[in-house]
């Protein structure tokens, strides 16, 4: 999300509220996801030491869920009224969700302990931020691959739609000059046609959803070791013999 947010707030917002989403206004977006980020390595924190670190991931997980299933239709409403009410709920829920990104890396290594005993948190951590890290990479690229998939279903749609009575030289020179966009359809289709665009990132929202959907599960699923299966971690010999 922090990766195309600049991107995604223009695109999404920008037709329907030109002068509320600005640049500026994106590039603060971005500051209010970094802001959630490094809040929520602090507030979460201190939230599983009062619930509980299993209890905390499962609102990680749900929450999430939740959260990202719900944004179309915040999309939709803004799109429909206009609303900047629906916007700064969008901004806000996103920022709640970067919050618990940033939850997560502060809550884990304990959760780990708390699973699986003190004596290899180091190692299972490393393997999460390995697989953390190519999430990283990939996440982005899902991410577009998802959009521009939308974006090509959308511009199908858009030319089943053109009129007849439309000159037809206008489609075949956009057809021609590979500039088949959502934006320069919307200029030879009827008018009333609802533009797509706001709705790109839509399938985008669901997917991610339904993924973290498969983890909420999952972790339902994931039960502690028993504490007398813990290894023991082992005393330095030389305080030890200091002792």
């Amino acid at each position: 999300l922090i990766g195309v947010a600049k991107p995604l707030m223009s695109e999404v917002f920008g037709g329907t509220l030109p002068h509320v989403v600005t640049a500026a206004f994106a590039s603060s977006f971005i500051l209010m996801l970094s802001v959630g980020n490094l809040s929520g390595r602090l507030a979460w924190a201190a939230i599983s030491d009062k619930i509980g670190r299993r209890a905390t991931f499962h609102m990680f997980t749900f929450g999430s869920m939740a959260i990202y299933a719900s944004l179309p239709t915040i999309i939709q409403q803004v799109v429909q009224n206009q609303s900047v009410a629906s916007l700064g709920a969008f901004c806000g829920l996103s920022v709640f969700a970067i919050s618990i990104f940033g939850g997560v890396y502060s809550v884990l290594p304990a959760y780990e302990s708390d699973l699986f005993g003190a004596k290899y948190v180091g190692a299972n951590h490393g393997k999460m931020l390995l697989f953390s890290s190519t999430a990283a990479i990939a996440g982005p690229s899902a991410f577009l691959y998802l959009r521009s998939a939308s974006e090509k279903a959308a511009i199908t749609d858009l030319l089943s739609k053109v009129d007849a009575s439309s000159p037809m030289s206008a489609v075949d020179s956009v057809i021609e000059a590979k500039t088949g966009t959502v934006a320069k359809l919307m200029e030879i289709v009827p008018p009333g046609t609802l533009d797509p665009t706001p709705f790109l990132y839509d399938s985008s929202f669901y997917t991610i959803a339904a993924a973290i959907g498969i983890g909420a599960v999952t972790h339902s699923m994931l039960k502690p070791v028993n504490p007398k299966w813990f290894e023991k971690v082992e005393e330095d010999t030389s305080k030890a013999a200091v002792k």
